[in-house]
């Protein structure tokens, strides 16, 4: 069926691959405009770690809330910095070469159109400083690559991933790790919840929940529903007093145990997997899904929510980036959603079906029904009158 395309690709790469036909083409408008779109994406490629530094250094500066206000002088911003004048300059002009800055009529800074995104921004701002651990792994991608998954600086900030016993850990192994995921929840919550209609649903349980940032927007969302969490129980410990200032105390239970090895608390109507998935191998995640099959009522529903292999447009996201960010952490991997749904199946779902989100970059989201409501139901794992 795609023969053709193997046919076409084999055509393209000679072409491209022979001297002549580049100087050929470079002498046609359609081969020079063609030819510098490659040689800049191919640079961006090349440069990409750079521009990754550059967002890191101006994060650790706090330059995009010295500038929140309006327009700043170069030297203004190194003198509340301590950076050298000319090195600051250097970097001013790195981030409005990738867009996070721009020069205004009087020789200021403001922010740039991917700058002002980022005022105030926790989830990413948080993402951003905890990577310095992943470029350290990358500093040497090979030997990165020839030993065992793991074993680095990310692996470090992810104790759980290939713990023997995971449920021992205590506060200070997980304080991390818990930290970044509360920060960066908000990033999918928005759009899990917003594909699903959760205030129609009686009881929820959020596996490998953390600090449960998503419980406190689904509960905000539907305000009648009933909230699990389970996960480790340094997770859950550090949970309770977040889940206290949100005024959840008496509303969300906690459930502390190792969600491959201990029983999820049973009859539950509806119950996620926020960016929990993707970072067990096949025979845990399948495992894991077994054991929420067990856990979901008759006619129950669940939710897998995070970022899918083969998503259009993002592939850089998942295929590279975040595939070998599970790699340096130990374990894991992403998946399509057609693999997930496999998953699904073999773990004894049924009617699987992709429910949009707004970002597919940030979150897909798939939906699996566990059998047992009538045929004159439409909806499974929601409240019916």
């Amino acid at each position: 069926m795609f023969r053709w395309r193997d046919a076409w690709r084999r055509w393209r790469n000679q072409r491209l691959s022979d001297p002549a036909f580049r100087e050929r083409a470079m002498a046609s408008w359609w081969g020079r405009r063609a030819a510098r779109r490659s040689a800049a994406r191919l640079f961006d490629v090349v440069a990409g770690f750079v521009y990754s530094q550059v967002l890191s250094a101006c994060v650790e500066l706090d330059l995009f809330e010295r500038l929140r206000g309006g327009p700043v002088a170069a030297e203004r911003l190194a003198a509340e910095t301590g950076l050298d004048p000319a090195a600051m300059q250097r970097l001013l002009g790195a981030g409005v070469a990738i867009g996070l800055f721009e020069p205004t009529s009087d020789g200021r800074l403001a922010l740039g159109p991917l700058g002002a995104p980022l005022v105030g921004n926790a989830a990413v701002l948080a993402l951003v400083r905890h990577h310095g651990a992943f470029y350290a792994d990358l500093a040497e991608p090979l030997a990165l690559l020839r030993r065992a998954p793991g074993g680095g600086r990310v692996a470090a900030q992810w104790p759980y991933a290939g713990h023997a016993q995971p449920q021992a850990l205590d506060g200070a192994s997980v304080s991390a790790y818990t930290e970044l995921m509360a920060a960066s929840q908000p990033l999918v919550a928005q759009l899990l919840l917003d594909s699903h209609p959760f205030e129609r649903a009686q009881r929820l349980l959020d596996v490998g929940g953390g600090s449960g940032r998503f419980l406190m927007a689904a509960a905000r969302r539907a305000p009648g529903l009933e909230l699990h969490l389970f996960d480790l129980p340094a997770v859950v410990a550090r949970a309770a007093p977040a889940l206290a200032a949100a005024g959840l105390a008496d509303r969300v239970r906690l459930h502390g145990g190792d969600f491959l090895r201990d029983p999820l608390p049973q009859g539950m109507d509806t119950a996620t997997l926020v960016r929990v998935l993707h970072d067990h191998d096949d025979p845990e995640a399948l495992a894991l899904l077994r054991r929420v099959h067990a856990a979901l009522a008759p006619g129950g529903v669940l939710l897998v929510a995070e970022p899918m292999a083969g998503t259009a447009g993002a592939a850089g996201m998942a295929d590279a980036y975040l595939d070998l960010y599970l790699w340096a952490m130990g374990q894991g991997a992403t998946r399509s959603a057609a693999r997930i749904g496999e998953l699904l199946a073999a773990a004894g779902f049924e009617a699987v079906r992709e429910c949009p989100t707004a970002l597919p970059l940030q979150a897909r989201v798939l939906r699996a029904h566990k059998a047992g409501l009538s045929n004159n139901r439409s909806e499974v794992g929601v409240k019916t009158s």
